[in-house]
C-alpha cells in the first residue's frame, strides 16, 4: 500500500509521480516520514490506510470508502476526507476513521483519501477507480432510488424532478407572502437543476436566496402523495397515505458559503384522517449551530441540544427518520449528519387539517444582512412504508 503526505490538496496531482517513486515525502508537522530512510523507523508512522475501495478497481455507482489514519502528532488526527477530483472535497468526517458510501456517475476517478492532524500536518493516499453502472453495488450501499437497507417504497432523486413550488416567507409571521415575487425585491430565490459541478451524481440542483429583507426565507415544497401529487400518486382511493407510518428523508447538500445561512430546513409532512403531522427539522447555522424540531401544537421551534455543524465546501450527508405512531402521535426518531447519528425519540401531537397527502419541504433562511448564498442538493431520496 502506497502512503504519502500532502500539504496542499490542490497540488496533489503534481506530486503523484514523486510519491509513486519515493513512496513517502516529508510533510512537516505531525504527519511526515523520511523518504531517504533505508530501514523502517521504530517510531509511530503517519499515513492513510484505505481498506475500500481497492486501488485500480471497478466499482458500482455506490462506492464504499473505508479508511483510517495515523499520525505522530501528539494530539492525534483531526479529520479525514475524500477528494473525487483535485480540489473537490466530496466528504469529510471528524476523527481518524472514515466509513461512508458515495454515489458517483460512471467514469474514471483519481480519488484521494486525506487526513488532517491537530498539528497542521496532512497525509493522503490515492485510490484510482472506474465507476460502472454494470458493476455490483458496494455492500451496505444504496441504489439510485433509495437505500437498499431502508424498507418500503421510495421516490428517488427528487431534486431532479418537477413539482417544486417556491414560496417567500417574510418576518415576523413567516407565513407565505402571496404578494411576493421570487425575483424580489424583498427576497430573491431560484432553483437550477442539472448542475454537473459541484455534484456527486453529475446532476445536482442549485438553490439560492438573497434579497433586501433581512431574516427572510425561501421555501420549496413538493407534493408527493395525495392532493396535487407531482409523482403520479394521487391516491384517489385513500389507500396509500393512511397505511403509511414511516418516513426517511435522505439527501446530500453542499455550500461554498455555509456560514451565510441562518438555517437550513428539511421537513416531512403528512396530512391524514383530518390531522396534520409536521416533522420539521432545522439546522441552525448562523443561528446557533444546533438542530431544532417543530412543536406542532405550540407552532414554534423546539431546541434539541444536538449540534449541527455542516462542512463548508464539502458534501454533507443528512438522513432524517420519523414515524406516525399507531396511537396517532408524531415521533421524531433520529438525525444523522455525516455519519454521526443522534437519537431523538421525541413525541409530539398533531393539529387539525383539511389537507390530504404527503409532502416534503426544503427551506433556506436568510441572515441578518440577507447575504445571498447557494446550496446544492444531490441524491435526494425519500422512503415511506
Amino acid at each position: 500500500m502506497i502512503k504519502f503526505c500532502l500539504n496542499n490538496a490542490y497540488t496533489k496531482q503534481l506530486l503523484f509521480a514523486i510519491f509513486l517513486v519515493t513512496g513517502l515525502v516529508n510533510c512537516g508537522s505531525g504527519m511526515h516520514a523520511n523518504p531517504l530512510a533505508a530501514t523502517p523507523s521504530p517510531q509511530k508512522q503517519s499515513g492513510v490506510q484505505v481498506s475500500s475501495p481497492a486501488n485500480n478497481s471497478t466499482v458500482g455507482t455506490t462506492v464504499k470508502f473505508a479508511a483510517s489514519a495515523t499520525t505522530t502528532c501528539a494530539t492525534g488526527v483531526a479529520s479525514m476526507g475524500i477528494f473525487t477530483a483535485p480540489g473537490v472535497l466530496a466528504y469529510k468526517a471528524n476523527g481518524a476513521n472514515l466509513n461512508t458510501n458515495l454515489k458517483l456517475s460512471p467514469a474514471t476517478y483519481n480519488t484521494t483519501v486525506q487526513a488532517w492532524d491537530n498539528c497542521g500536518g496532512t497525509a493522503a493516499a490515492p485510490v484510482n477507480i472506474t465507476v460502472s453502472s454494470a458493476a455490483a453495488p458496494a455492500a451496505g450501499g444504496s441504489s439510485s432510488s433509495g437505500s437498499s437497507s431502508t424498507p418500503g417504497n421510495s421516490f428517488g432523486n427528487l431534486h431532479q424532478t418537477g413539482g417544486w413550488t417556491p414560496y417567500v416567507l417574510l418576518p415576523p409571521s413567516y407565513s407565505i407572502c402571496s404578494s411576493c415575487s421570487v425575483n424580489g425585491p424583498q427576497t430573491t430565490m431560484s432553483m437550477k437543476q442539472g448542475v454537473s459541478s459541484p455534484s456527486l451524481s453529475g446532476n445536482a440542483t442549485q438553490f439560492s436566496i438573497g434579497g433586501k429583507t433581512q431574516f427572510s426565507d425561501g421555501l420549496w415544497n413538493n407534493h408527493l402523495i395525495g392532493d396535487f401529487s407531482s409523482q403520479g400518486q394521487a391516491d384517489g382511493g385513500h389507500t396509500i397515505n393512511p397505511a403509511t407510518h414511516n418516513f426517511v428523508y435522505d439527501v446530500y447538500f453542499y455550500s461554498d458559503n455555509i456560514s451565510a445561512s441562518q438555517a437550513l430546513e428539511f421537513d416531512i409532512n403528512q396530512f391524514v384522517d383530518g390531522k396534520s403531522y409536521i416533522w420539521g427539522h432545522e439546522c441552525r447555522i448562523a443561528g446557533g449551530h444546533q438542530w431544532d424540531i417543530w412543536d406542532n401544537q405550540g407552532q414554534k421551534w423546539h431546541p434539541t441540544g444536538i449540534a449541527c455543524n455542516p462542512n463548508n465546501k464539502a458534501w454533507n450527508h443528512l438522513t432524517i427518520q420519523v414515524q406516525r405512531t399507531s396511537d396517532g402521535h408524531l415521533l421524531f426518531q433520529s438525525i444523522t449528519l455525516n455519519g454521526n447519528k443522534s437519537t431523538l425519540n421525541y413525541y409530539e401531537s398533531p393539529t387539525s387539517t383539511g389537507w390530504y397527502g404527503v409532502t416534503v419541504n426544503y427551506q433556506m433562511d436568510g441572515n441578518a444582512s440577507q447575504q445571498p448564498y447557494s446550496v446544492w442538493l444531490d441524491n435526494l431520496n425519500f422512503n415511506y412504508w
